[in-house]
């Protein structure tokens, strides 16, 4: 069974919406209870992050994420979901990440529009379950994660960054695959097939 952490993501809906059209079974949890009970858990996210960050402490679900994720249970970040992995960003100073990866999250700096919106190419770098070959996927952000030893997939926007993380159980994606047509539905299908 595949759990969708809702903590009150805007893109929620469309996230369901793609689980729903590949017939994956899901649910929706909101406790540590529920994370602690997944057996694939994917945590959406668009907005900001100390606001995110903020919302899962709120729900006293922290510590229970960073356990589940530590402990190999398959893990998908979507977007903001991607960036709460690192431990910091400039969007919000002061506030900390969940620090699975180091680094911090950064903000787009140069003569292109911020925030990027719209379609980007998607250029794996190394073997990854989520992205065999290169393609074009749907962005909306204005911030950005570093390129580091567990990115497997970059996008370039005035720098080249972290498109795709693949290590082991742990996976994330800057773009939104629910809104990213057939090349997306194909990236959750393999997530949701995916043995780690």
């Amino acid at each position: 069974m595949i759990s969708v952490f809702d903590y009150g993501a805007g893109n929620l809906r469309s996230v369901q919406n793609t689980l729903g059209a590949i017939g994956a079974e899901y649910e929706l949890i909101r406790d540590a209870s529920g994370i602690q009970r997944a057996t694939k858990l994917i945590l959406p996210g668009v907005g900001h992050f100390g606001q995110m960050m903020r919302a899962l402490d709120d729900l006293q679900v922290r510590d229970a994420l960073i356990e589940h994720i530590r402990a190999g249970v398959p893990f998908l970040g979507i977007c903001l979901g991607l960036q709460a992995l690192f431990e910091s960003s400039e969007e919000a100073p002061g506030e900390r990440g969940l620090g699975i990866y180091p680094g911090e999250v950064k903000r787009f700096c140069g003569d292109l529009r911020i925030p990027h919106m719209g379609w980007n190419q998607v250029q794996p770098c190394r073997q990854n379950t989520l992205l065999t070959s290169p393609a074009y996927l749907y962005f909306a952000h204005s911030y950005y994660c570093p390129v580091i030893s567990e990115t497997a997939a970059v996008c370039d926007y005035m720098v080249p960054y972290t498109a795709i993380l693949d290590q082991a159980s742990v996976r994330g994606v800057q773009f939104h695959p629910e809104k990213s047509g057939p090349v997306g539905l194909q990236i959750v299908r393999n997530f949701v097939g995916s043995e780690v």
